[in-house]
């Protein structure tokens, strides 16, 4: 199938390895440019060098905690490319914990990242995309079934999904769509320091997916940029699981 993807532009944040970098490598794989951002800026080299040079993908070292950040992306991609149509906007996950069992400065520091700075950057990309134009939201199975020991994920990402929604509904007469995609346990360097803290968890967590095992990255990046791609024109407001069945809940 041609997704559309080739000669358009998509801006990637947390992009510099795991599901970000996953979602790059399959949008340039299908003709794509794209303008990677993490918080690393050595990361951020290497991954734009992974990805075949500069013709393909440019890299910005920065945060989306920073108010500034979003128009700098904006405005790289359209100075590096000539346009921009879309964006996967991904945050590190937040510190593993219970909800009540973490401070208040661990809950200001993640909303301020995980929360608001996925708001501020859907917002400002959506009102700067043309018709045709996505943007998917990397959020987490805690949508719709707690983690356990992950409290502030449990609490920030459903509210994320909402926010995903909303903005579908004021974006879609201008042909903007906004998505969210809700991965389960797929082997990133995070999973595996989550497993290595709770081996247990593991074990537990298998036993729970259909599929029996895990996913890859590169599973994940080939649904985020079909849902990013003009293949899936019809396709806003929706949370799509990338999880091998392990949510229960409609």
């Amino acid at each position: 199938m041609d997704l559309g993807l080739s000669g358009r532009v998509y801006i990637v944040t947390g992009g510099s390895k795991g599901l970000g970098f996953a979602t790059a490598a399959a949008l340039t794989a299908d003709g794509a440019r794209v303008v990677l951002a993490s918080r690393g800026a050595g990361g951020v080299a290497a991954a734009v060098e992974r990805l075949g040079g500069p013709s393909v993908a440019v890299g910005i070292a920065a945060d989306l905690a920073d108010p500034a950040t979003p128009g700098l992306l904006a405005a790289t991609a359209r100075d590096s490319f000539g346009r921009l149509d879309g964006a996967l906007v991904s945050v590190g996950g937040p510190p593993p914990g219970t909800a009540a069992g973490v401070g208040d400065e661990q809950w200001r520091e993640a909303f301020e990242s995980v929360f608001l700075g996925a708001v501020r950057a859907v917002r400002v990309f959506a009102g700067e995309l043309p018709d045709g134009g996505a943007i998917g939201m990397v959020l987490s199975s805690s949508v719709r079934s707690p983690i356990t020991g992950l409290g502030i994920s449990n609490g920030l990402r459903p509210g994320l999904a909402m926010v995903a929604k909303d903005m579908a509904d004021e974006f879609g007469p201008r042909g903007v769509r906004i998505v969210g995609l809700l991965p389960g346990r797929v082997s990133t360097d995070r999973m595996r320091q989550l497993d290595a803290a709770n081996p247990a968890a593991r074990e537990q967590a298998l036993a729970g997916i259909p599929l029996g095992r895990y996913g890859e990255p590169e599973e994940f990046g080939k649904v985020a940029a079909f849902l990013l791609s003009p293949a899936a024109g019809y396709v806003t407001g929706s949370l799509v699981a990338v999880d091998g069945g392990a949510l229960r809940a409609l």
